[in-house]
């Protein structure tokens, strides 16, 4: 077997389905009743976000996330959303946990990133968010995230890269990890996918505790900031076990 084709196979392995009918997409029509009740009539959308909607989601990741949409003219902080909703999934009995943008439940077996986001204004795409790591607020632009990653077309780099990370329980945010895989890539030639991922492994190690990655959707939203520098040296120690490897199953699996 090639190294192409195990991972090729591990991507197969986790695949997930997406479509219309996808099963995990029924979270949503669980958790709708839940939301627009505490959300009132502040709700604009809820809707599928994040690594489900970019196509670099893993089966053993996170299964979905969903983005809270409410009006510009909601009334409450964002710290103050951010901590009703909360307050609202645990009440609901859902066991929520907090992370930086996003709240984790489980519904059905499956898990779950809420995630609440104020519009700016009618006219764009733009919202604020609350970021709890470092209790402030940023803007950015979901829609444009989205179509930043699946323009980039590195999806299956991405993935396994993911793959790695969780197998190596590293801290090391999704769209964090996505923005360096396209900037790992950004003067590669779109090559095999073995060679792609090591060049992402190499600048790991060799750039990635002093690159500065910043949101596409809002050059003021600097992305690597918000990992703290053990926790780079942590991904770049990783990197340089993974580059010393005689064999992917030794990396991946």
């Amino acid at each position: 077997m090639t190294a192409g084709e195990y991972l090729q196979g591990i991507l197969n392995r986790e695949a997930v389905d997406t479509s219309p009918y996808s099963p995990v997409r029924g979270v949503q029509t669980v958790l709708n009743p839940i939301i627009r009740e505490w959300a009132n009539s502040c709700l604009l959308t809820i809707r599928p976000s994040g690594s489900f909607m970019k196509g670099t989601a893993n089966k053993t990741g996170t299964d979905i996330d969903l983005f809270i949409s409410l009006g510009e003219q909601t009334r409450q902080s964002l710290k103050e959303i951010y901590d009703l909703l909360f307050d609202r999934m645990a009440k609901k009995g859902y066991a929520p946990t907090r992370q930086d943008v996003s709240i984790h439940v489980r519904v059905n077996g499956y898990s779950v990133d809420l995630v609440p986001g104020k519009r700016q204004n009618a006219y764009c795409d733009d919202y604020s968010l609350y970021r709890r790591k470092a209790d402030t607020w940023t803007k950015t632009n979901v829609v444009a995230h989205i179509n930043h990653v699946i323009g980039a077309g590195r999806l299956s780099e991405s993935r396994i890269v993911k793959l790695w990370r969780d197998q190596s329980e590293l801290d090391f945010p999704s769209f964090y990890l996505e923005l360096t895989v396209i900037a790992a890539l950004s003067q590669q030639p779109y090559g095999t996918l073995a060679n792609n991922v090591w060049k992402v492994f190499q600048y790991l190690r060799d750039r990635f505790p002093v690159a500065r990655i910043v949101d596409p959707a809002n050059t003021n939203n600097v992305i690597s900031d918000d990992v703290s520098a053990a926790e780079k040296t942590a991904i770049r120690a990783a990197a340089a076990q993974a580059l010393k490897a005689s064999n992917w199953n030794q990396i991946v699996t």
